[in-house]
C-alpha cells in the first residue's frame, strides 16, 4: 500500500485540472465525500467485515468503477440520485447530490484513484489529513465563503487543551462546520489518556453531538467524522442538520466547544406578495432564553448555557459586539457573570479569520448548580490582540503563539494564577478584574483592554504596509456591514 504522502499527493494532484474546469474545492469534496463513502461501503459489504451496507442492488461502488465516459457519468448520475432518496445515514450524505465534474475523463481518473486504495484499512490519520486539507483549501478559496465556518487549528487546540474533556463525558458543538473541534477533542483524549475497550468505544459512538445548518457542511461534516473513526457509518448519526437554536433540545452535555457562525442578525428569508425575497430579522422566543433578540450570538451563547450539564464546561469564540452592547447584549452579560463562574477571556488578534473585518474572542465559562450568590468573582483576561499581527498567507496564527496564553490559563489548576501585568509591567498580557470592577462599568462591558497600541502611539514604529493594508480592509469591511444592516432596516 502506498505511504501516506502518495495518497495524499494523488488526491491534490487532480485539484489543478479540476480547477481548469471551473470546479471549485467546494464541488470538489463533496465529489470525494460521495465517491469515498461508495469505496467504504462496498470495502464494508466483503469479507472481513461483511456489514449490510443498505446501498441497493445495481447501485454500488462495483457497478460504476469499470465504466469510462458517457457511460460512468451516467451510472454516476443515477447511483447519485437513487442514494439520495435512501432512509438513514446514506439518504443524508447524498440528499440532493448533483455530479458536478463535467468532465468525464478526470471524474475517471478520480474514480481509478480511489478503487486502487482500501480506504476502511487505511489509518483514520491519514485520511483525515487528505479531507483536512481538502478543507482548509476550500477555506482559503475566498470566493466560495466557506471560509466563514472554518476555526483557525491552532485556536480549536488551544480551547480543547484549555478545557481537558476527559473520557466518558459528552462533548457538543450547536454549529460544528465541518468537525474542527471534535476531531481535535478525540486527539486530545485519545492521546492524554490510557483508554480501556469502554473508553474508546465512548470516544467513537457517544461523546459527540452537533448541528449545522448548511447542507453542504454538514455532509462535509459527517464525512470528515467518519474518516476519522468518530460515530458509525451505519450507526446513530452524530451530527445534525438544522438551526440549533430553534428550541431546547433536551440534551445536557458536559462540554461545550464552539465558534458560532459569523454575522450579528439571524434572519429569514420570505417571499412577499410580489414574489420577491425579503430578509426579516429571526427573534427566537424560548423560554430557557434570559432575553429575546435577534442578535445571532447573543442567542448562541444563551443556547451554550441551556443545553450545559450543571457542572458543565464551554469555551466560544464571540465577536466583540457580545461583550459591549447593550440592551440585551448587557442583559446576557449580566446573566452569565451572576449565573455561571465566566473566569477567562481570550482577546484574540486580527487577521486570523477568512472573514475579513472580525474582531473576536474566546470567552471560557464554567456552567454552576442554581444559587442567589453571583458566580464569577474575578475575569482573567489574555490580551493576544493588542500590537499582535497575523495575515492568512504569510504570518499565520501557530500553536507557538498561543503556548503562553495556555500556561497563563493554567490548565492544571486555573484557581492558581499569577498575572503578568503590573504597574511595573503595563505591557503584560495577562491580568484579572474582581467582579465589582467589571460590574461598575458602564453595561458591564467586558471589552477591556490595557496595553498602549503602538501604532497609534509611536509614528516611527508603524506595521509594516501589508499589515495596515489588512488593517484597512478589515476597518472598511467591517463599516460596509453596519451600512448593509442599516440599509435592511430602512427597507
Amino acid at each position: 500500500m502506498p505511504d501516506n504522502s502518495t495518497i495524499i499527493s494523488k488526491v491534490w494532484g487532480l485539484c489543478n485540472p479540476l480547477r481548469d474546469d471551473g470546479v471549485s474545492y467546494g464541488d470538489y469534496l463533496e465529489q470525494l465525500t460521495y465517491l469515498i463513502f461508495l469505496k467504504m461501503s462496498d470495502e464494508y459489504s466483503k469479507p472481513p467485515y461483511k456489514k449490510e451496507t443498505g446501498i441497493p442492488a445495481g447501485y454500488g461502488w462495483t457497478d460504476m468503477n469499470d465504466l469510462k465516459g458517457a457511460e460512468l457519468e451516467e451510472k454516476y448520475k443515477a447511483i447519485l440520485e437513487k442514494l439520495g432518496g435512501e432512509p438513514g445515514i446514506l439518504g443524508k450524505i447524498f440528499f440532493q447530490a448533483n455530479n458536478k465534474i463535467s468532465n468525464a475523463s478526470i471524474l475517471y481518473r478520480i474514480v481509478q484513484m480511489i478503487d486502487k486504495e482500501k480506504w476502511v484499512s487505511m489509518s483514520s490519520d491519514v485520511k483525515g489529513e487528505i479531507y483536512e486539507g481538502l478543507l482548509q483549501k476550500n477555506a482559503e478559496d475566498i470566493k466560495s465563503g466557506a471560509g466563514q465556518y472554518f476555526t483557525p487549528r491552532p485556536l480549536i487546540r488551544a480551547m480543547v487543551k484549555c478545557l481537558r474533556p476527559e473520557p466518558m463525558k459528552t462533548i457538543a458543538d450547536p454549529c460544528c462546520g465541518s468537525g474542527g473541534f471534535f476531531l481535535a477533542a478525540q486527539e486530545y483524549i485519545a492521546g492524554s489518556y490510557e483508554l480501556d475497550r469502554e473508553q474508546k468505544t465512548f470516544l467513537k459512538n457517544s461523546t459527540f453531538f452537533g448541528n449545522e445548518l448548511v447542507l453542504a457542511t454538514y455532509k462535509m461534516c459527517l464525512m470528515n467524522l467518519y474518516l476519522h473513526n468518530i460515530g458509525d457509518i451505519y450507526g446513530d448519526i452524530p451530527v445534525k442538520n438544522g438551526d440549533s437554536l430553534l428550541l431546547d433540545p433536551g440534551d445536557r452535555y458536559d462540554y461545550v466547544l464552539t465558534n458560532p457562525p459569523f454575522g450579528k442578525k439571524s434572519s429569514i428569508t420570505l417571499t412577499n406578495e410580489e414574489g420577491e425575497q425579503e430578509s426579516e430579522d429571526l427573534v427566537y422566543n424560548r423560554q430557557d432564553f434570559w432575553t429575546t433578540s435577534s442578535n445571532k450570538q447573543l442567542n448562541f451563547v444563551q443556547h451554550i448555557n441551556t443545553i450545559l450539564k450543571a457542572t458543565g464546561k464551554a469555551a466560544v469564540v464571540v465577536p466583540d459586539n457580545v461583550l459591549f452592547e447593550g440592551g440585551a447584549g448587557e442583559t446576557v452579560r449580566e446573566k452569565l457573570l451572576k449565573t455561571t463562574d465566566l473566569h477567562t477571556i481570550l482577546r484574540l488578534p486580527t487577521g486570523i479569520f477568512y472573514k475579513p473585518g472580525v474582531k473576536a474572542n474566546v470567552i471560557f465559562f464554567d456552567k454552576r448548580p442554581a444559587s442567589p450568590e453571583t458566580q464569577t468573582k474575578e475575569v482573567w483576561i489574555y490580551d493576544l490582540r493588542t500590537n499582535m499581527h497575523f495575515t492568512l498567507k504569510k504570518d499565520p496564527m501557530s500553536d507557538e503563539d498561543l503556548k503562553d496564553f495556555i500556561a497563563c490559563y493554567n490548565p492544571d489548576n486555573r484557581h492558581d494564577r499569577k498575572e503578568t501585568w503590573s504597574e511595573d509591567n503595563p505591557e503584560g498580557r495577562w491580568r484579572k478584574y474582581s467582579i465589582d470592577e467589571i460590574m461598575s462599568r458602564d453595561k458591564k462591558s467586558l471589552d477591556i483592554f490595557w496595553i498602549k497600541d503602538k501604532s497609534l502611539a509611536d509614528l516611527d514604529d508603524l506595521p509594516s504596509p501589508d499589515v495596515l493594508a489588512d488593517d484597512i480592509i478589515e476597518n472598511l469591511q467591517s463599516a460596509l456591514d453596519s451600512f448593509a444592516e442599516l440599509k435592511a432596516k430602512l427597507k
